[in-house]
């Protein structure tokens, strides 16, 4: 995903579709941080897009946007050398200000995607 501007949190809500053998499927819930809710969803398609049914897609608002708030985000990334695994500490108002903010990072100081 090329992140341009900030990214939002959208709280997704799916299960696999209903068959014979499992007619009622437990339902599954993802945190996805995305610029908008197209862009959401089609990452919660790309589980299994022709068994995955999406039930609930809505956007998380933080319950108190005007106190700064400490986040710490445990991330994997792919470089030349490998794949690294880093904790990072940021220092925002949402946590989707958090997420942008390592996006940005990544995408200036590393040779890593942000996808």
């Amino acid at each position: 995903m090329k992140a341009s501007g900030t990214l939002r949190e959208y709280k997704v809500v799916g299960r696999l579709l209903p068959s014979a053998k499992n007619p009622a499927p437990p339902l599954y819930r993802m945190r996805i941080f995305a610029p908008n809710h197209v862009v959401a969803k089609s990452h919660a398609w790309s589980l299994n897009a022709c068994l995955f049914s999406c039930c609930v897609l809505a956007q998380v608002h933080e319950k108190s946007p005007l106190k700064v708030k400490n986040f710490g985000i445990w991330l994997r990334y792919d470089s030349r050398s490998g794949t690294h695994n880093m904790y990072r500490e940021y220092r925002d108002l949402t946590t989707s200000g958090a997420v942008t903010q390592c996006c940005e990072f990544h995408k200036h100081t590393r040779s890593a995607c942000t996808h």
